[in-house]
């Protein structure tokens, strides 16, 4: 039997009938979905401002954007008919009614401007690029004026008073004033680093945020987030099927402990999207440390029907056709892009380096007292420096190995110098045309071997060296059931072993890297390594893991020392090598040390 729902009109109806909503009530619904907060008005209407074909927006707000925010532009601006028409649900000149797959602007749902007016009061003023009168039309609390006359320049003025006046409710979960600041600035920031061709300025009545003059890429990254990330990124420009990335990722060596440096664009939209957010902490899986976040700039460029931007109302997360390719362009453009920079490390690490030191200027010498003490010596009393030798000065003669007479072939323009000395039997000072290099022997072996054994297994598998006797390890059975469990894991890593009753492993090949070092202590290591490993990490990322631990086993171990024509074959792998910048945690594996920045430090410039 069919079942026919009966449907009132608005108005008084018994409780539990189906009936249509007031156009007022729809309103505010939609602004729930569209406007969260302040932040996201002026989002909405910077957007349409760019769709526009501003040259510049100027976005001015007062109290957190509660009280006010006005946003100007100079873009086409609207007719007096057009003007009357953007403020209804659903008008847009924006989306072409037969196709909603390909959306070339950044937005369109034509819900913003009726959702504002519906909660705040709503002025805006228009006048078209073409010529003509400006106008402007009002809406208060969803009650909307007729369309008159007014002065305004060519361009668009929209003005927002009493944000959710209309609906007081919303105003208690709103931030503090100081919050949704920040959050207005984060907004306005990410617009201006998608469109560096257009002027932005920010502001309040108390102070100019930012006044970004239009320009490049770079320029608007280094007005916005600072030159130093710049400094450290290296350029990112790759392709995949139909997918482009461009832009700039940092070494990782510039890490935050943060992830508030990583803005991610897709079609000049910025978004925060998790599968994005994932790609990137795999391109990076292999530098940084748990707890580390690099800083990048990345725009993902496509055509409009490869990716879903209506997934979310506010359109801050989007979905691709082919997430499996978007992943990969990411981890494959930034591993690329850091394969490129070669040995490079952050600049920062230098910098952080001499703000460290706090130089003690001696005490000024009393020279009256000097002469003093020369006038009373007698005639055949020697002055220090001249008649006696000094003392040795103790603590220089401590070097590990000291190689400053050894012939030495190192070219003179060697990035990584020519060694010099070896101290504390851990660290090897090199000097370059300019400056001395500080490198940490052991963190830069262990990037050295790892990168070896990733090569190795990428071309034909990891090269194994059989045990003469196979080697006998007791362990804990939780540890013996763990490493049986990941067989193919240790396999693909070029280790050969299998429990060898309840409590031990028979290991029968190692790496033929790390012959002759400590395995018992190695397996260990990898056990444990494998107790915290994510389940969901794919075999390659378990792989990699396990090539780090023994890349860590099998590097040069503090406390050795070296021979000169080592340290100098070291300092030229790592300039042969990619990613010799860090070691496998993401620590720099040497600080370089310009002669300018050294002489600062003795006041001799």
């Amino acid at each position: 039997m069919a079942v026919h729902a009966h449907i009132d009109p608005p108005g008084e109806v018994p409780a539990g009938r189906i009936r249509r909503l007031a156009e007022g009530t729809i309103n505010r619904i939609a602004a729930g979905e569209v406007i969260e907060r302040p932040a996201s008005v002026i989002k909405e209407l910077v957007e349409n401002a760019i769709d526009a074909g501003a040259g510049r927006v100027d976005v001015q707000f007062t109290g957190g954007g509660r009280t006010l925010i006005r946003v100007c532009d100079d873009g086409i601006g609207m007719t007096a008919d057009e003007l009357a028409v953007a403020v209804e649900r659903h008008a847009t000149s924006k989306l072409d009614d037969s196709d909603l797959v390909r959306i070339t602007t950044l937005g369109f749902r034509g819900e913003a401007l009726p959702s504002i007016g519906a909660v705040a009061r709503l002025t805006i003023a228009s006048r078209s690029r073409d010529g003509g009168d400006g106008h402007d039309i009002r809406i208060s609390g969803g009650r909307q004026e007729p369309v008159r006359p007014a002065a305004q320049s060519a361009g668009t003025t929209v003005e927002v008073r009493d944000l959710f006046y209309a609906v007081p409710a919303r105003l208690k979960f709103l931030k503090t004033e100081r919050a949704e600041t920040m959050e207005i600035t984060d907004v306005v920031r990410r617009l201006a680093m998608a469109h560096p061709a257009i002027a932005f300025a920010l502001s309040t009545p108390e102070r100019r945020i930012f006044n970004l003059a239009p320009g490049d890429l770079p320029a608007r990254l280094a007005a916005i987030v600072g030159s130093e990330f710049i400094d450290n990124s290296v350029a990112v420009d790759y392709r995949r099927e139909r997918l482009r990335i461009a832009g700039y990722a940092s070494l990782p060596t510039f890490s935050r402990g943060q992830a508030n440096m990583q803005f991610i664009f897709v079609n000049g939209r910025p978004v925060r999207d998790r599968l994005l957010a994932g790609a990137l902490r795999g391109a990076y899986a292999d530098f940084l440390m748990r707890g580390r976040h690099p800083a990048v700039a990345l725009f993902i460029t496509c055509p409009p029907e490869e990716v879903d931007v209506n997934v979310h109302p506010a359109k801050a997360e989007v979905r691709f056709r082919d997430t499996a390719t978007a992943r990969s362009l990411i981890v494959s453009g930034i591993r690329q892009a850091l394969t490129g920079a070669g040995h490079r490390a952050a600049t920062t690490t230098a910098r952080q380096t001499l703000q460290a030191f706090r130089p003690q200027m001696p005490p000024r010498p009393d020279y009256a007292a000097r002469d003093i003490a020369y006038a009373m010596q007698s005639p055949g009393q020697g002055q220090p420096g001249f008649a006696e030798q000094a003392p040795a000065i103790t603590g220089l003669d401590t070097a590990s190995a000291d190689v400053r007479d050894a012939p030495s072939d190192v070219p003179a323009d060697a990035p990584l110098g020519a060694a010099r000395a070896q101290f504390h039997e851990n660290y090897i000072l090199a000097q370059t045309r300019d400056g001395i290099v500080i490198v940490d022997q052991h963190a830069a072996h262990e990037r050295l071997v790892y990168e070896r054994l990733k090569a190795q297994k990428a071309a034909n598998g990891v090269a194994t060296q059989p045990l003469l006797v196979p080697d006998v390890i007791e362990l804990d059975p939780l540890m013996v059931d763990r490493l049986a469990a990941a067989a193919e894991v240790l396999a693909a890593a070029g280790l050969a072993l299998e429990p060898f009753g309840t409590g031990a492993v028979v290991v029968r090949e190692v790496p033929a890297l790390i012959a002759g070092n400590n395995i018992a202590a190695l397996i260990r290591d990898i056990a444990d390594d494998l107790d915290a490993l994510d389940s969901a990490d794919g075999l390659a990322a378990r792989v990699d893991h396990v090539l780090a631990t023994i890349a860590c086993h099998g590097s040069v171990r503090s406390g050795r020392r070296l021979k000169p024509e080592e340290m100098n074959q070291l300092l030229r792998d790592m300039e042969a090598t990619p990613h010799s910048g860090q070691c496998n945690h993401g620590r720099p594996t040497y600080v370089e040390l310009k002669l300018s920045d050294i002489e600062k430090l003795f006041a001799r410039k």
